[in-house]
């Protein structure tokens, strides 16, 4: 017995007469679903900082770079905006928001006066700590909480390796 979807892809191969010009509609549903929690996830996390922290997702995820091991003293703009897949536009808007707030402050790099650096003030490291709070909260009921420790270990692996094989597709994005 088949399935609909076996059915749908025999039907294309009836059709077209090749099995390798086929993309499964299975395969398409089955990475809809994926962007699609992943999506709805993000929203529910940003909800949750916007709502009990007062800060964007983006805020966050610029005080999460900032406060990085092995992230020594300020950093630069440049390479915030790099990493975060954001414009140099974009970046300045940010952290135009974020040093209005006290979460940051920024300087002139020694040397290169167009360069800027930033670096966490004490109230961003506190904002970055209420902010890791309510994130692992948010992350323990609507990720964690709907599967068990065995589905989220085989997720959580099945995602490295898909990250893994697009890094290496990508290369190297900043």
């Amino acid at each position: 017995m088949s399935t609909v979807t076996d059915q749908g892809v025999q039907d294309a191969q009836d059709v077209q007469g090749a099995p390798d010009a086929i993309v499964p509609d299975g395969l398409v549903h089955e990475f809809g679903a994926l962007l699609s929690a992943a999506s709805a996830l993000e929203r529910i996390a940003g909800r949750e900082l916007e709502r009990r922290c007062g800060i964007r997702h983006a805020v966050f995820e610029v005080l999460l770079k900032l406060s990085g091991t092995g992230c020594d003293g300020p950093r630069s703009m440049g390479g915030l905006a790099g990493e975060l897949i954001l414009t140099s536009g974009g970046m300045t808007r940010i952290i135009d928001r974020m040093e209005e707030a006290g979460l940051v402050r920024r300087e002139p790099a020694p040397g290169d006066r167009r360069r800027q650096l930033v670096e966490l003030t004490p109230a961003g490291r506190a904002k970055l700590d209420e902010a890791l709070r309510v994130h692992a909260e948010t992350l323990r009921e609507h990720f964690a909480g709907p599967l068990t420790d065995d589905q989220r270990r085989v997720l959580v692996d099945a995602l490295r390796v898909l990250r893994t094989t697009a890094r290496k597709e990508l290369g190297d994005l900043r």
